[in-house]
């Protein structure tokens, strides 16, 4: 991975644990992130999202990148997003927590060996 150069890119950590939801609540809830992925990754300035889950505690945590805050105000100022975030807290979530950060220093390495799958 090269060094990345623009100071402005904002990633957003989602920590969340689910409620028990029945079957419709989950129906729900999977078809309201299906819709607002699809809104949120045609929107200007956002870059990526991904869902990493602890395998012993049931934490789930989601990352966006953004290439500004002013993208991602935009984000969460969304109407639909609004509509889900209040979803969210009153049927599919037991508690969440969001940081934003912005990047200091970025590197990495990538070998040229296959990675396990």
């Amino acid at each position: 991975m090269a060094e990345q150069k623009n100071p402005n890119r904002v990633i957003s950590f989602f920590r969340y644990r689910m409620n028990n939801l029945s079957a419709a609540e989950r129906d729900e809830y999977n078809s309201t992130a299906e819709r607002l992925y699809r809104i949120v990754s045609a929107m200007p300035g956002f870059i990526s999202y991904r869902e990493y889950e602890a395998s012993n505690d049931g934490e789930l945590l989601g990352v966006t990148e953004w290439t500004s805050t002013e993208a991602l105000a935009s984000w969460r100022e969304n109407p639909e997003h609004r509509k889900a975030q209040e979803r969210g807290r009153q049927i599919f979530y037991s508690e969440y927590e969001i940081t934003i950060c912005t990047r200091l220093h970025e590197y990495g390495f990538k070998s040229d060996k296959r990675p396990v799958q």
